[in-house]
């Protein structure tokens, strides 16, 4: 059975150490498995707290990296480069205290940060990003942690699009704790098959972003649902199915994400049919 989870994005942002305890119970209550923790800014949590809250709820967790435009593992600037591993041991850290599995998101480049590189420019890239991503799953390793890349949309960076790009990095950083994130969302707008992407995928998949096409509640779009909880299940796939989709009430990741209208009548709406239609699809009773 598939943990589902949900972050908690929907309902703050940027997370405090004091309003944890309240969504952690909520998530809990609603019936969820799995809480996802964003690092948004490295002192907004206290780590410990938050473990025992967690550990209080019986959650899973699991911590997503924010690459924001400081943090950036194949910049051309040594001083963004090297912010940006120490972002990403951080969240390894985070994820180790937490007892969280997996640190996921587009650990590799800024998001927002677009270029155009000739053949030779991006083969240099993806040879820096992956002996840095090699480092660092080294790292995570020594720690029971995972690190999950996720291929985002064109419009959010130039770099991993496809899950086949993200799957030539992975298999060459070639390391147990480097696997994949794969978000229905950006899949939606970036592969031509859905479920052949997630086939393709196969062991390397980690870790699954279940968001609605407009990035709203799943089932109340065109993602192809029902081809998405095949793929997973025809390669055995049994890790965490998370809601990662955000409400327009929440200001600083509703600018960022570009959202602007409701996605939903309210999160709590967002929250119990997303995980209904969830619960349906690849826990069926």
């Amino acid at each position: 059975m598939n943990p589902i989870g949900i972050t908690t994005w929907v309902w703050a942002a940027p997370l405090s150490t004091e309003q944890l305890p309240s969504i952690a119970c909520h998530v809990a209550e609603l019936g969820y498995d799995l809480i996802e923790i964003p690092v948004e800014r490295t002192t907004d949590l206290d780590y410990r707290d938050a473990a025992a809250v967690i550990r209080d709820t019986g959650l899973a967790t699991s911590v997503c990296a924010v690459m924001s435009p400081d943090r950036d593992l194949i910049h051309p600037g040594e001083t963004i480069r090297a912010n940006g591993v120490a972002y990403v041991r951080h969240c390894i850290d985070a994820a180790h205290t937490l007892g969280a599995r997996n640190v996921i998101g587009p650990i590799y480049s800024a998001v927002g940060r677009l270029w155009q590189p000739t053949r030779d420019e991006r083969a240099r890239d993806i040879d820096l990003l992956v002996r840095q991503l090699r480092g660092l799953a080294e790292y995570a390793a020594d720690r029971g942690v995972v690190l999950c890349i996720e291929p985002l949309n064109r419009f959010e960076t130039s770099l991993i699009n496809l899950a086949q790009q993200a799957i030539e990095v992975i298999d060459r950083v070639d390391h147990p704790a480097c696997g994949l994130l794969l978000d229905t969302f950006h899949m939606n707008i970036e592969e031509r098959s859905i479920g052949e992407a997630i086939q393709t995928a196969g062991r390397r998949l980690r870790h699954l972003h279940a968001c609605e096409n407009d990035r709203g509640t799943p089932g109340t779009g065109h993602v192809p649902w029902q081809e998405v909880a095949d793929a997973c299940h025809a390669i055995g796939y049994t890790g965490p199915v998370v809601i990662e989709t955000f409400t327009d009430r929440v200001k600083t990741m509703a600018r960022a994400v570009a959202v602007w209208r409701p996605l939903a009548p309210s999160p709590e709406f967002l929250a119990r049919e997303g995980l209904r239609h969830l619960r349906e699809l690849f826990d069926p009773r």
